[in-house]
């Protein structure tokens, strides 16, 4: 048999406990055959020398918003100032900049011509201030405006986007499990959270599958310049959370067109599922998506996984369901806000057992403890009734647990995704909001793995910073933007659980363990090269990327191994060093 692809002289980490480093790896129709050994006597179509370059399993991000952030990569971008007078300088440069370039040329301009879009707006850059609805219409004047806020669970908006909806009026009622801002006398401040968005984005979706394609495909370029081989998007389809009605298919488009660089799996939100029929009348009514397809559906490269169901909001928003009240300055005292549920328990009870008994897994956004409660709840009262799942059901976030709920999760094998990306931006204003007393049950990692719980890697990119590497890093360390190191410090990993967080664990949360999370033969040939080991660098957030391939074939390359050569397997010398990045 001749190789597609030989890997050799390499320090390669397979995350195999039965075989946990190797030099050489081979690869032919994207699955791995073999180590060392194994590949004796074996020609390649392709040897590549790595000169002692790190190969690990390809990097898996379980909870990412890839669309969104595709998006993003053409909206005005704020998220680099710093103060209120930087960001209203940086709209007043975005208005200029469309107007020059004439109509049809604004930021967002498909499918939201007219309108100005940015992204990246968090009060945390602002010393907690949000912008002056006043300043905002000043500057924007009849064009709506809608700047997300970086959490996902607010935004920004001006007057002539709330005029648009018409909720600018303080008659106006807010929705279920959301909130329209509103000063002492009834005005919009401009801000509006959690479902609220809702009533500014209906009025720019869809989008089209052009339009979520091609960010499909400058995000997973992103994405594969970054190592990661895997993602799981973490709400398609409805809410305020999806894109398109039809965002699945625009997926299917993107992989079938080359436009998809890494393995996607995706989660339905609940809200587009609906009643089923076709069923035992004696059962309860499930509700699902047409034909009765459910979690798991697809192939290797594109499946579907859990349903994603909002409980509650988020911490540097204060909107989480938290069992004790939110802190003010840091200290002890009582805000008198412990956050809010997405809609009332026992309607979201009904709605997750409905998509269960269809034959979905869950996956509960659940970041306050009270919510956590909740999601353990409604999740082991679903899997007792309907029988376990094989895509794993999940936690996202799982932000605050208390150190009883830890066994809970562990006996119903409830994965959990909380993401170590949160640390250096807004570490500092979450440790505020909690207070000393329950920050050690903030954003746990090492006591989640001691339970048992499995722990998988993730960002909530564009939430916050999408970089795995960086990600590594703060587990490792924890540290905030002042330098503290953020919650309990014994919650830090070793740079080896660091790794296992995005390679084996998040195979495990995703369900996919038999094919992927380590470099063993008969799983698929997705890894990432890098410049170094993360289990003995200095610093794991400097090394570098050299190549990401997936199944086998590159996604990215650095200049050394752009030009590849076919040699046979008794080649001499190395085709690439990564000391000298030259060829």
């Amino acid at each position: 048999m001749k190789l597609d692809l030989l890997l050799r002289n390499a320090d390669i980490l397979t995350m195999d406990n039965r075989r946990p480093q190797a030099t050489s790896l081979g690869v032919w129709q994207g699955r791995i055959v073999g180590l060392d050994g194994d590949l004796d006597s074996m020609e390649a179509a392709e040897v590549l020398d790595l000169g002692g370059a790190t190969v690990t399993p390809g990097f898996i991000d379980a909870h990412c918003h890839t669309t969104w952030f595709g998006l993003g990569l053409g909206e005005l971008d704020v998220s680099a100032a710093r103060g209120l007078h930087q960001l209203y300088a940086l709209l007043e440069a975005g208005m200029a900049a469309d107007s020059a370039a004439g109509p049809g040329a604004e930021h967002g301009s498909s499918p939201a011509s007219g309108w100005l879009l940015a992204t990246g707006f968090s009060q945390q850059q602002h010393g907690g201030e949000f912008p002056d609805i006043a300043v905002l219409d000043r500057i924007t004047g009849n064009r709506p405006l809608l700047m997300r806020h970086n959490s996902g669970h607010m935004a920004v908006v001006n007057t002539a986007a709330l005029r648009l909806a018409g909720a600018e009026p303080a008659s106006f009622p807010d929705p279920d499990g959301g909130v329209i801002v509103r000063d002492g006398a009834g005005r919009p401040t401009g801000l509006v959270q959690e479902t609220a968005q809702q009533l500014i984005q209906q009025l720019i979706l869809p989008y089209s599958s052009e339009a979520i394609e091609a960010a499909l495909d400058r995000a997973t370029s992103h994405y594969a310049a970054e190592g990661i081989t895997s993602f799981t998007e973490a709400g398609i389809g409805g809410g305020w959370i999806g894109h398109s009605p039809v965002e699945l298919a625009a997926y299917q488009r993107a992989a079938a067109g080359g436009r998809l660089h890494a393995r996607a799996q995706l989660m339905p939100v609940l809200d587009v599922l609906h009643p089923l029929g076709g069923q035992d009348p004696q059962d309860p009514a499930p509700a699902g998506l047409d034909l009765g397809i459910a979690s798991g559906f697809g192939g290797d490269f594109l499946s579907l996984g859990p349903a994603k169901v909002f409980l509650d909001g988020s911490l540097l928003g204060e909107t989480a369901a938290v069992s004790q009240d939110y802190c003010s300055h840091g200290g002890t005292d009582n805000t008198g806000n412990t956050g809010y549920f997405q809609a009332e328990p026992e309607a979201l009870r009904a709605k997750i057992e409905a998509a269960y008994a269809a034959g979905w897994s869950i996956a509960a956004h659940a970041i306050g403890d009270s919510a956590v409660d909740l999601a353990i709840e409604i999740i082991t009262g679903c899997a007792a009734k309907y029988g376990p799942r094989t895509v794993p059901n999940r936690i996202e976030h799982a932000s605050m647990t208390r150190p009883e709920q830890l066994p809970r999760l562990a006996a119903a094998d409830i994965a959990v995704t909380p993401q170590a990306s949160f640390f250096f931006d807004g570490g500092d204003g979450m440790t505020l909001s909690l207070g000393p007393e329950r920050l050690g049950w903030a954003y746990r990692a090492a006591s989640f793995l001691a339970a048992g719980v499995t722990l998988a890697g993730s960002s909530d990119r564009p939430v916050a910073d999408g970089n795995v590497l960086r990600g590594m890093q703060a587990f490792v360390d924890r540290r905030t933007a002042s330098g503290a190191v953020f919650g309990n410090p014994d919650e830090r990993l070793s740079p080896l659980q660091a790794l296992a967080a995005y390679t084996t664990g998040a195979a495990a949360a995703t369900g996919t363990s038999g094919i992927k999370g380590s470099l063993t033969t008969g799983k698929l040939a997705d890894f990432t090269v890098l410049s170094g080991s993360p289990l003995t660098a200095g610093s794991i957030a400097e090394l570098q990327v050299l190549a990401t391939a997936v199944g086998g074939t590159f996604t990215f390359r650095t200049p050394g191994l752009s030009s590849p050569v076919a040699v046979d397997s008794a080649a001499t010398g190395p085709f690439f060093n990564p000391a000298t990045n030259r060829s």
